[in-house]
């Protein structure tokens, strides 16, 4: 690897992390020395990178920095063309037209040399042959999601017994055949998941719930991981 391209790529690594990098973690990914993961840093520093940390912690890439818009690799297409042709078959409507706008303005910018690795890529998406319709306007609920508004909706289960809860939506998970808010339920006092295509009705309340939106999701992940480690007691019998 270049070292134009290996300081590109040290960039992009912290950009990609939150929390500081370590230089070790770096060294693996880039198959480089530590001691050049160290020089690479300094360089970078003494060039203006706003980049902050130290050996032995790790370094974090200060805001206000941005890498020049679309240096992509021909991996990072293929990666970004697969995950918008996913959307185009298994997105809502307002998604899936996202995503096919997103395919023409990241093309409208690419150098001609990379375009077709964008819209030629080799990387198919089967298309599903069930899909279970929603019955309500899922871009609703992820505006609501996005403004950690409670929702109250109108819901039948599978039994066809029809409830009112009102709900936090944290989260929607898509399935290849349907789509499900995570949410916390006050009527269950519990997360659950609730399938767009039972939710016959939805108002979008005033009231934001107590929780951040972050901290409901790792409650939520927490339990999801603490119910898979639970033993199969039937092993034991």
């Amino acid at each position: 690897m270049r070292r134009a391209d290996r300081l590109l790529q040290v960039l992009q690594i912290l950009r990609r992390h939150r929390r500081p990098v370590t230089g070790e973690t770096m060294a693996e990914e880039l198959e480089v020395s530590l001691r050049t993961v160290y020089r690479d840093i300094n360089s970078l520093v003494t060039q203006g990178v706003p980049i902050r940390g130290e050996a032995g912690i790790g370094y974090v890439l200060g805001e206000g920095f941005d890498m020049p818009p679309l240096m992509f690799t021909v991996d990072e297409l293929e990666a970004v063309m697969l995950g918008l042709r996913w959307v185009t078959r298994r997105g809502d409507v307002q998604l899936s037209r996202a995503a096919r706008d997103s395919v023409a303005k990241i093309g409208a910018v690419l150098p001609e040399g990379l375009k077709p690795f964008l819209f030629d890529a080799g990387l198919v998406v089967p298309p599903r042959e069930e899909r279970a319709a929603d019955a309500v306007d899922v871009a609703g609920l992820r505006s609501a999601i996005r403004e950690s508004r409670k929702v109250q909706i109108q819901y039948r289960d599978e039994l066809e017994r029809r409830t009112e809860r009102t709900i936090w939506p944290i989260g929607i998970a898509y399935y290849e055949a349907t789509r499900n808010i995570i949410a916390w339920c006050e009527l269950r006092t519990a997360f659950r998941h609730f399938r767009t295509d039972r939710i016959s009705h939805f108002d979008i309340l005033k009231d934001r719930y107590p929780k951040r939106r972050k901290a409901l999701l790792k409650e939520w992940q927490d339990e999801l991981r603490a119910e898979q480690e639970k033993p199969d007691l039937d092993v034991f019998l």
